[in-house]
């Protein structure tokens, strides 16, 4: 039986309605595939979290879910509507993709979002048969994989790296073996970034598209499933090519593109993973409410006001900096290239800290592995560091942070002008994610400039109390953070090895979080009053309060109210069955 998710409507006659009916389509189809998938915490519920954690002990898929989602057609989320798929805007995505990953992170990697990121070379500079070819495999159920280039500091997926050998007469001669590739074993096409050039350097490689049904079966082999620590449920494996024939029209764009093409697209799935981690620590924080409240006629006890109101704080922050950076790939495509690094970089390594505050308040809940109502936790503490790539998705983005930091320094903090106000609207009117359109660093920073505007703008209500007051004091602080890191980036060497240096990587860890607090506070301006608990300052300044400190900027002291204003929205759509992302939508 299929139950697919409505296609979203491109009848719209003017672009306003036609983001108004992008927007409100994702959100059916995200309602819709919720309650397909039905109560997270039933024991019965073969898509709920006791199912999901057995095929993961299993080292197995989940069959009947995989199934399930297939059904509802969700592959054609990761196809643009262009091409006949659902795809309009990275925010949007995230949206429909929420339920899944709100049940369990390794699911939405397994089941499809891998093919978003491999096709993603094919939408930004394939050919059009390329296009047609990818789009009519993806909305036809069918996965591709994504076979990486070998990257310094690599780990077991960004290790080892095949060769392409240019053949007289054209094509190509593939050689090479990797071992940890996901979904390599199901997958019906690879895009592969292959080294063409024995060099280093931004022309060393090519990205190839594979029909692994056209290849020569005797150069090819599939080699057998690798047991990770974390997404256990048989997802990675690898592959070898000895001498392998690669026909001339493999080629996406042109040869040595593979660097370019990398480093524009691989900001979608830095963007994206952070936007979805968000409603895997919903889940565990949630668990975290049932555990502190349950057998309690009272209010929860005062112990875990601190840690639950803190981590709904981040968890409100984490979705902030996502949402806005998701929604720069559509609105400021040519200048989301450093947001992206940052995200990536910035909310995994929050929500790791708040799984281990989490922790805490579960206790010993903490260790009922594969329960439907606390299996969560162990799971994503296992699944997380998968999905950021570990050290070697940090290394990654400081690589591209690092380098413009200077640059940053000496022509854009205190210099750029803010981003549009639609950058942190819901509901605002966005242009649709083009590959096409996506830029690499262009020197310039909008989120700073938004920082510093809001500072301006809330400079008024400083020395008259209150929480405005409050919320003044700390954008001002990062203002002043701002201020003192300019002074240290434009003192950087021009030496690119040496600004590899530890103590530079550290500046980097310091833009990163002020981007995180900007996106706080551009998401409470952006505010028009429909939700009452985000117009209200109070989650903006314990969010900011905690990105501060972690900065070792001076916190000023908070009143008990905000802590428990926080808390209390918190509990509240913990009795609602409402998510605690910015969105506050209805679970099943």
């Amino acid at each position: 039986m299929t139950t697919s998710l409505p296609a979203p409507d491109t009848s719209a006659a003017t672009p306003a309605t036609a983001a108004a009916s992008h927007e409100a389509a994702a959100l059916r189809r995200a309602a819709r595939l919720e309650a397909l998938l039905g109560d997270p915490q039933s024991p019965a519920n073969p898509h709920g979290i006791a199912a999901l954690c057995a095929a993961d002990s299993r080292g197995e898929p989940p069959a009947e879910t995989e199934q399930l989602l297939t059904g509802t057609g969700l592959a054609a989320e990761f196809v643009p509507a262009e091409f006949g798929g659902r795809l309009t805007r990275a925010d949007l995505l995230a949206k429909v993709l929420r339920p899944v990953f709100r049940r369990d992170l390794a699911l939405g990697f397994g089941f499809g979002i891998t093919s978003l990121f491999a096709s993603a070379a094919v939408w930004a500079a394939g050919s059009a048969r390329q296009r047609e070819r990818t789009a009519q495999l993806m909305l036809g159920g069918g996965r591709a994989s994504i076979v990486h280039h070998e990257v310094a500091h690599a780990n077991a997926i960004l290790r080892d790296e095949l060769v392409a050998t240019p053949r007289e007469g054209g094509g190509y001669t593939l050689d090479g073996r990797k071992d940890v590739i996901m979904n390599a074993a199901r997958a019906d096409a690879y895009v592969v970034y292959a080294r063409t050039a024995p060099e280093r350097g931004p022309r060393s490689h090519s990205v190839l598209l594979l029909d692994p049904a056209a290849l020569d079966a005797e150069s090819v082999r599939k080699l057998p499933r690798i047991p990770t620590p974390g997404m256990r449920g048989g997802l990675f494996s690898g592959l070898e090519f000895t001498h392998c024939p690669v026909p001339d029209d493999a080629l996406v764009g042109r040869p040595g593109e593979g660097v370019t093409l990398a480093l524009r697209t691989f900001q979608v799935n830095r963007c994206l993973i952070p936007g979805v981690a968000v409603a895997a620590a919903d889940t565990v924080l949630r668990s975290a409410v049932h555990a502190a409240s349950t057998g309690r006629t009272g209010p929860v006890a005062r112990r875990w006001h601190k840690p639950l109101a803190g981590v709904f704080a981040d968890v409100l922050a984490c979705d902030a900096m996502a949402t806005v950076a998701l929604r720069a790939l559509s609105l400021l495509p040519e200048r989301a290239h450093i947001l992206a690094a940052a995200v990536k970089y910035v909310v995994p390594d929050l929500l790791r800290e708040d799984l281990e505050e989490l922790s805490t308040v579960l206790g010993a809940h903490g260790y009922e592995h594969g329960s439907p109502r606390y299996g969560s936790l162990d799971k994503l503490v296992r699944d997380l560091p998968v999905a950021g790539l570990g050290h070697t998705g940090n290394a990654t983005c400081h690589a591209v942070i690092v380098p413009q930091l200077r640059s940053l320094a000496e022509r854009s903090w205190f210099l750029s002008e803010e981003p549009p106000p639609e950058l942190f609207r819901s509901g605002a009117t966005l242009p649709v994610l083009d590959y096409r359109l996506l830029g690499i660093a262009s020197g310039g920073d909008f989120l700073s400039a938004s920082l510093i505007g809001a500072a301006g703008r809330l400079a008024g209500s400083r020395g008259v109390g209150g929480q405005m007051a409050l919320l003044s004091d700390l954008a001002e602080g990062f203002v002043n953070e701002l201020r003192a890191l300019r002074a240290q980036c434009a003192a950087l060497p021009a030496d690119r090895a040496a600004l590899m240096d530890p103590a530079v990587v550290i500046l980097s860890d310091r833009y990163s979080l002020i981007q995180a607090a900007a996106a706080v506070l551009g998401i409470w301006e952006g505010q028009d009053g429909a939700d009452a608990f985000l117009a209200d300052p109070a989650w903006a300044i314990l969010a900011l309060s905690r990105l501060a400190g972690r900065l070792g900027i001076t916190v000023p002291d908070l009143p008990d109210s905000v802590r428990q204003q926080v808390l209390d929205e918190l509990v509240r759509r913990y009795r609602a069955g409402r998510s605690c992302d910015l969105d506050g939508s209805e679970l099943a």
